[in-house]
């Protein structure tokens, strides 16, 4: 009967839409209050959830990424990008993929690379002849990207949930590969879209101003090796490099581009302060949600049902991925890592699989995630963006959306592709 009160509340609960920190809150002490357990412990848990000194990379790194956008260096980026592939066919599709990826590398986080590449991009793109719902399906698979390369915060969260035994730093240098490789497998995608559809290309502008948009560029780019090369190496922290982060980004935008105002960073401040208000307590509301899943032992269930079913690795890994992709319709990333990692993980180690790998397969599901409705919150930004409904995004974002799967699947049964760099660095 716990079982049934635990889910069955915080389903109906999200059915009715609630905010989901508040379905994970009312569930829990639900369950609580039926097994006879203290109340407080609903609060004890929640708050040891959030009173975890790696959470505090998270605010540092939205912040960063904040004051990047306005402090010029989002803009360098993409006029980078645009001189680097703005020649292909369907140019400016190639570029959004791109300046998604470089933007990506400095902010970790895929709706602030949509809000922020998308609100760049997407009405340049209008104006010059580009379908407005290419624009945002380009913009919104792209922003994914964001979610695999350093410095993900997502990867920092699924660390936290798998107890911190997962190295961050692997997690990062896992990440790098089947990143770019979506980023690759977008662009061919935004190629073969511009084709059908007619779109033109863009002259050349030749290799000294793509030179000089690389040096214009140069402070930003920077700090992704900074980031990048300090955590892997060990000279700092991932919560230590998220404060480099904001103090590099603000010295930049303040010294180098001098873009960035007192009333611009006052709204940097305030937009970091809410965004982390909301993803920490989603974070201390699944704690406590997990907490009751390992208290009622959820875990050993799911693995004797999927044990079950089959023990061959390459099934079992097909029904998490289609869980975790059914998950991702409906739950947000963040209460989605901490809640799913706990549970699945030692699904998956008992199978032999790595929690590297499972990691990045995870960040990689709930990434698709964000863009498929009804909490796809990366495409809801997308066409807030662009101007145009969710179901006009949806009626051809499949050849995007078809590239994102075909990549979880190479990274999901080819562990290579996120093992293989991490063992490099040991």
């Amino acid at each position: 009967m716990a079982y049934t009160i635990l889910f069955a509340s915080f389903t109906f609960l999200m059915i009715i839409g609630m905010p989901i920190a508040f379905c994970l809150g009312i569930s829990s002490f639900a369950t609580v209050l039926y097994l006879g357990l203290p109340p407080i412990v609903v609060f004890q848990q929640l708050n040891s959830g959030m009173n975890v000194f790696a959470m505090m990379a998270i605010p540092f790194f939205i912040f960063a990424g904040d004051l990047m956008v306005r402090g010029g260096i989002a803009a360098r980026l993409i006029r980078f990008a645009a001189g680097l592939v703005g020649h292909m066919r369907g140019g400016l599709g190639q570029v959004n993929v791109v300046a998604s990826t470089l933007f990506g590398g400095i902010s970790g986080s895929a709706v602030a690379d949509a809000s922020a590449v998308g609100g760049l991009m997407i009405p340049q793109m209008a104006q010059r002849g580009y379908d407005r719902d290419y624009a945002v399906n380009v913009t919104a698979n792209a922003a994914i990207i964001a979610l695999m390369i350093p410095p993900s915060h997502n990867m920092i969260l699924y660390s936290i949930a798998a107890g911190g035994n997962v190295s961050v730093a692997d997690l990062f240098t896992a990440g790098i590969i089947p990143g770019l490789l979506l980023a690759a497998a977008l662009m061919f995608t935004a190629w073969w879209v511009a084709v059908k559809r007619g779109y033109p290309a863009d002259a050349f502008p030749g290799f000294r101003r793509v030179g000089y948009y690389l040096l214009a560029s140069l402070p930003g780019i920077l700090l992704i090796a900074i980031i990048f090369g300090g955590v892997r190496s060990g000279v700092f922290t991932a919560t230590e490099s998220s404060c480099i982060a904001v103090l590099y980004a603000f010295l930049v935008a303040m010294l180098v581009y001098r873009e960035l105002d007192w009333s611009g960073f006052v709204e940097a401040v305030m937009g970091a302060v809410r965004t982390t208000a909301m993803v920490l307590l989603v974070i201390g509301t699944a704690a406590s949600f997990g907490w009751l899943m390992a208290f009622l032992q959820v875990q050993t269930l799911i693995i004797a049902a999927i044990g079950a079913i089959s023990d061959n690795p390459i099934i079992v890994l097909l029904m998490i991925n289609i869980i975790l992709l059914v998950l991702g319709t409906f739950m947000d990333m963040a209460p989605m890592v901490i809640i799913a990692t706990p549970i699945l993980l030692p699904v998956v180690k008992a199978f032999g699989i790595d929690p590297v790998h499972f990691g990045v397969v995870m960040i990689l599901n709930a990434g698709i995630g964000l863009n498929t409705p009804p909490v796809g919150t990366v495409l809801f930004v997308s066409c807030a963006v662009g101007g145009i409904t969710i179901r006009e995004a949806m009626r051809t974002i499949w050849p995007f959306f078809g590239a994102s799967i075909f990549v979880l699947l190479l990274v999901t049964y080819i562990p290579g592709l996120s093992l293989w760099l991490p063992g490099v660095f040991k």
